[in-house]
């Protein structure tokens, strides 16, 4: 399988090897100890901006479920209460998590024992400052 991406990815292994996937330019691969793998984009969450929590809840990421759908729900309320039901006219926080749900998912992961899968990835992560180099 010839890599769609030219970023010099596959190394002409087999290309069914989860440990050797050609990558958008802007995707990370981040590993636990069990080895398994995550690939995520890096950076603006189009999907959160549109779809607005599903996303979270397709990658099993239930803790960012939650939080996205709690204060989707504090929003409203707030709103309706003081009577700015203006602001119910465009999705506020689906903006917000838009920029920044990638980042979310991204610690979140960390933090349950994830680390960047190559020096690629890597080095993506440390751009975006969602790795820091310990």
């Amino acid at each position: 399988m010839q890599n769609p991406f030219g970023n010099n990815n596959n190394n002409g292994q087999n290309p069914f090897n989860l440990n050797n996937l050609p990558l958008p330019p802007n995707y990370a691969k981040i590993v636990n100890d069990q080895g398994d793998i995550r690939i995520s984009k890096v950076g603006v969450s189009w999907t959160t901006l549109w779809f607005g929590p599903f996303p979270a809840l397709f990658r099993g990421d239930y803790y960012n479920f939650i939080l996205m759908i709690v204060l989707d729900i504090d929003y409203a309320l707030v709103a309706m209460f003081f009577g700015l039901n203006w602001l119910l006219d465009f999705p506020w926080p689906s903006l917000a998590f838009a920029l920044l749900y990638n980042m979310m998912y991204f610690k979140h992961l960390f933090k349950r024992g994830y680390r960047p899968a190559d020096q690629r990835s890597k080095q993506l992560l440390i751009n975006a400052r969602y790795w820091k180099e310990k």
